[in-house]
Protein backbone atom coordinates (compact mmCIF):
# COMPACT_ATOMS: atom_id res chain seq x y z
CA UNK A 1 0.00 0.00 0.00
CA UNK A 2 1.56 3.35 -0.97
CA UNK A 3 0.48 6.41 0.85
CA UNK A 4 0.98 9.72 -0.73
CA UNK A 5 0.47 13.28 1.24
CA UNK A 6 -1.33 15.89 -0.63
CA UNK A 7 -3.00 19.56 0.12
CA UNK A 8 -6.50 19.36 -0.41
CA UNK A 9 -6.69 23.15 -0.95
CA UNK A 10 -4.35 25.80 -1.58
CA UNK A 11 -3.78 26.14 2.02
CA UNK A 12 -0.87 24.40 3.66
CA UNK A 13 -2.73 24.00 6.66
CA UNK A 14 -5.16 20.53 6.14
CA UNK A 15 -3.92 17.62 4.20
CA UNK A 16 -5.55 14.73 2.76
CA UNK A 17 -4.14 11.68 2.34
CA UNK A 18 -4.69 9.45 -0.70
CA UNK A 19 -3.82 5.82 -0.77
CA UNK A 20 -3.40 3.58 -3.49
CA UNK A 21 -3.81 -0.14 -2.87
CA UNK A 22 -2.88 -3.12 -4.93
CA UNK A 23 -5.84 -5.78 -5.07
CA UNK A 24 -5.08 -9.19 -5.05
CA UNK A 25 -6.84 -11.28 -7.36
CA UNK A 26 -7.72 -13.55 -4.62
CA UNK A 27 -10.17 -10.83 -2.79
CA UNK A 28 -13.61 -11.72 -1.81
CA UNK A 29 -15.12 -8.36 -1.50
CA UNK A 30 -14.04 -7.27 -5.19
CA UNK A 31 -12.26 -4.57 -6.14
CA UNK A 32 -11.41 -1.20 -4.01
CA UNK A 33 -11.45 1.94 -5.24
CA UNK A 34 -7.89 3.29 -5.80
CA UNK A 35 -8.07 6.33 -3.78
CA UNK A 36 -9.42 6.59 -0.38
CA UNK A 37 -10.19 10.44 1.40
CA UNK A 38 -9.67 10.52 4.72
CA UNK A 39 -10.30 14.04 6.78
CA UNK A 40 -9.96 15.28 10.18
CA UNK A 41 -9.22 18.36 12.44
CA UNK A 42 -6.46 20.36 12.56
CA UNK A 43 -4.72 21.19 15.30
CA UNK A 44 -6.26 25.17 15.68
CA UNK A 45 -9.51 23.77 15.27
CA UNK A 46 -9.37 21.78 18.31
CA UNK A 47 -7.43 24.53 19.93
CA UNK A 48 -10.57 27.11 18.90
CA UNK A 49 -13.15 24.59 20.05
CA UNK A 50 -11.43 24.00 23.36
CA UNK A 51 -11.12 27.26 24.05
CA UNK A 52 -14.79 27.78 23.39
CA UNK A 53 -15.40 24.52 25.66
CA UNK A 54 -13.24 26.46 28.74
CA UNK A 55 -14.92 29.57 28.38
CA UNK A 56 -18.68 28.23 28.67
CA UNK A 57 -17.68 26.10 31.47
CA UNK A 58 -15.81 28.93 33.15
CA UNK A 59 -19.62 30.86 32.76
CA UNK A 60 -21.52 28.07 33.82
CA UNK A 61 -20.01 27.81 36.89
CA UNK A 62 -19.77 31.09 37.85
CA UNK A 63 -23.25 30.90 37.62
CA UNK A 64 -23.78 28.04 39.38
CA UNK A 65 -21.48 29.74 42.16
CA UNK A 66 -23.75 32.86 42.16
CA UNK A 67 -27.13 30.52 42.98
CA UNK A 68 -25.44 28.57 45.51
CA UNK A 69 -24.45 32.50 47.65
CA UNK A 70 -28.31 33.69 46.83
CA UNK A 71 -29.66 30.44 47.99
CA UNK A 72 -27.72 30.54 51.13
CA UNK A 73 -28.28 34.75 51.44
CA UNK A 74 -32.17 33.92 51.22
CA UNK A 75 -31.88 31.06 53.98
CA UNK A 76 -30.63 33.86 56.31
CA UNK A 77 -32.72 35.84 55.41
CA UNK A 78 -36.02 33.76 56.13
CA UNK A 79 -34.62 32.53 59.39
CA UNK A 80 -33.68 36.33 60.36
CA UNK A 81 -37.40 37.00 59.69
CA UNK A 82 -38.88 34.47 61.59
CA UNK A 83 -36.78 35.48 64.90
CA UNK A 84 -38.40 39.03 63.95
CA UNK A 85 -41.60 37.47 64.15
CA UNK A 86 -41.12 35.50 66.86
CA UNK A 87 -39.97 38.40 68.93
CA UNK A 88 -42.97 40.63 67.62
CA UNK A 89 -45.31 37.64 68.73
CA UNK A 90 -43.89 37.50 72.44
CA UNK A 91 -44.23 41.58 72.56
CA UNK A 92 -47.39 41.21 71.69
CA UNK A 93 -48.62 38.93 74.27
CA UNK A 94 -46.54 40.24 77.15
CA UNK A 95 -47.71 41.35 80.22
CA UNK A 96 -47.42 44.21 81.03
CA UNK A 97 -46.56 45.41 77.71
CA UNK A 98 -42.73 46.54 77.05
CA UNK A 99 -41.73 49.89 78.26
CA UNK A 100 -40.55 52.54 76.11
CA UNK A 101 -37.04 52.01 75.11
CA UNK A 102 -34.31 49.88 73.40
CA UNK A 103 -33.98 46.08 73.78
CA UNK A 104 -31.10 43.25 72.94
CA UNK A 105 -30.99 39.87 72.66
CA UNK A 106 -29.93 36.45 71.10
CA UNK A 107 -31.79 33.85 69.24
CA UNK A 108 -31.38 30.75 67.66
CA UNK A 109 -33.38 29.19 64.38
CA UNK A 110 -32.95 26.03 63.07
CA UNK A 111 -29.60 25.77 64.18
CA UNK A 112 -28.75 29.57 63.24
CA UNK A 113 -28.18 32.11 65.63
CA UNK A 114 -28.96 35.85 65.28
CA UNK A 115 -28.91 38.94 67.33
CA UNK A 116 -32.20 41.34 67.40
CA UNK A 117 -32.51 44.56 68.69
CA UNK A 118 -35.93 46.24 69.66
CA UNK A 119 -37.06 49.44 69.95
CA UNK A 120 -40.52 50.48 71.35
CA UNK A 121 -41.84 53.85 70.77
CA UNK A 122 -45.00 55.77 71.67
CA UNK A 123 -47.30 56.61 69.13
CA UNK A 124 -50.32 59.28 68.85
CA UNK A 125 -52.65 56.83 70.05
CA UNK A 126 -51.40 56.22 73.89
CA UNK A 127 -53.24 52.78 74.21
CA UNK A 128 -51.09 51.70 71.38
CA UNK A 129 -47.02 51.51 70.47
CA UNK A 130 -44.42 51.11 67.95
CA UNK A 131 -41.96 48.06 67.79
CA UNK A 132 -38.96 47.79 65.26
CA UNK A 133 -37.38 45.01 65.77
CA UNK A 134 -33.61 44.02 63.75
CA UNK A 135 -32.37 40.63 63.13
CA UNK A 136 -28.68 40.47 62.10
CA UNK A 137 -26.04 37.47 62.16
CA UNK A 138 -23.45 37.93 65.20
CA UNK A 139 -20.55 38.09 63.41
CA UNK A 140 -21.79 41.15 61.45
CA UNK A 141 -24.54 42.69 63.65
CA UNK A 142 -24.44 46.03 61.81
CA UNK A 143 -25.87 44.32 58.52
CA UNK A 144 -29.73 43.63 58.92
CA UNK A 145 -30.86 40.70 57.34
CA UNK A 146 -34.60 41.53 58.61
CA UNK A 147 -36.40 44.31 59.92
CA UNK A 148 -39.72 44.09 61.19
CA UNK A 149 -42.63 47.09 62.48
CA UNK A 150 -45.80 46.37 64.49
CA UNK A 151 -48.11 47.67 66.56
CA UNK A 152 -48.98 46.61 70.36
CA UNK A 153 -52.10 47.34 71.61
CA UNK A 154 -52.42 47.92 76.05
CA UNK A 155 -53.95 44.70 77.14
CA UNK A 156 -54.51 47.21 80.15
CA UNK A 157 -56.93 49.56 78.77
CA UNK A 158 -57.98 52.95 80.53
CA UNK A 159 -61.14 53.81 81.84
Amino acid sequence: MIHYLVPKTRSASRFVFLSRSKVSSGQKHGARSAKCFCCGFTLVEILVALAIVAIALTAGMRALAQATDTASALKARTLALWVAQNRLAAAQIATPWPALGNYTGDASQAGARFVWQANVATTPNPAFRRIEIAVAEPQAPEYVLARLVGFLGNPEPRP
